[in-house]
């Protein structure tokens, strides 16, 4: 994947889009001096970036990931209270989140270090997260005397279960990196200086497979979790699947022991 941008004097930029030229893209959260939090600007660039990924039929894997010490802050607090409905998405955070989750593509969180507030659903709407040993996370949605936004609580129990995201919202405790392996926030804990290898182990096998299956099976696996999946829809998406080329040439890999050259029709 592409490598992050390294870390800059001033308060960085919007999120970066990058791309490996091999199936691969990676969004980068760039503003290291104040660990990545987020500001309105940011979560636009986001978003304009998830639109222009998500009609990419080219597109195998996304890493998101971050500069700096930490992956990211969470909203800029500061700007919290500044929504005008007249003017702004009141709910751009949750739409960018959203926005995210529901990339039809496999993504993959490159947590580079600590986790904090509306960050940390950011990350549990990838597919995957690898994070580094010495990192940790905190949800102070309780502290602060707000109230989760509802796809994100939902996201929380879908992934990690109801009593560890009652854990996480309601005594808004600070999990070190074990912890957050042992829960299943992380799916693979490393050292620092493996990080790339790991998040690369990951994304070789999507960027291999079937782009049809994953995309259609990521999706259904999301619906599922949240419960709206559509029996029509999950056998529309199968039926595809059925009728394509990727899964003659599937068949013919397997037969003729060679890799598969998936086309993604």
């Amino acid at each position: 994947m592409a490598r992050p941008v390294a870390e800059g004097p001033d308060d960085g930029t919007p999120p970066l889009l990058t791309r490996d030229g091999h199936g691969g893209a990676t969004l980068t959260l760039n503003r290291p001096r104040h660990l990545n939090r987020l500001h309105r600007e940011d979560l636009l660039a986001l978003q304009q970036h998830i639109k222009v990924l998500a009609a990419d039929d080219s597109l195998r894997v996304v890493v998101l990931t971050g500069t700096g010490r930490a992956f990211c802050a969470g909203f800029n607090l500061q700007e919290l209270a500044e929504a005008d409905a007249g003017s702004a998405d009141p709910r751009l955070f949750e739409h960018t989140v959203d926005a995210l989750e529901q990339l039809p593509v496999p993504t993959i969180a490159r947590l580079n270090g600590g986790v904090f507030g509306g960050a940390t659903d950011l990350a549990l709407a990838c597919d995957f997260r690898v994070g580094v040993q010495g990192m940790e996370l905190r949800m102070p949605a309780a502290r602060l005397g707000l109230h989760y936004y509802a796809s994100g609580l939902s996201r929380y129990v879908s992934r990690l279960g109801l009593s560890a995201a009652k854990r996480l919202f309601l005594l808004a405790e600070t999990l070190p990196a074990d912890e957050l392996l042992r829960i299943g926030y992380l799916d693979v804990l490393v050292p620092p200086d493996q990080l790339d290898t790991a998040v690369e182990s990951i994304a070789t096998p999507l960027r291999g497979n079937a782009p049809l299956a994953l995309r259609g099976m990521k999706c259904s696996l999301n619906e599922l979790a949240h419960g709206q999946a559509d029996d029509d829809r999950l056998r529309q998406r199968e039926d595809r699947c059925a009728q394509s080329a990727d899964l003659q040439e599937g068949l013919a890999a397997l037969a003729q022991k060679r890799p598969a050259r998936f086309s993604g029709r």
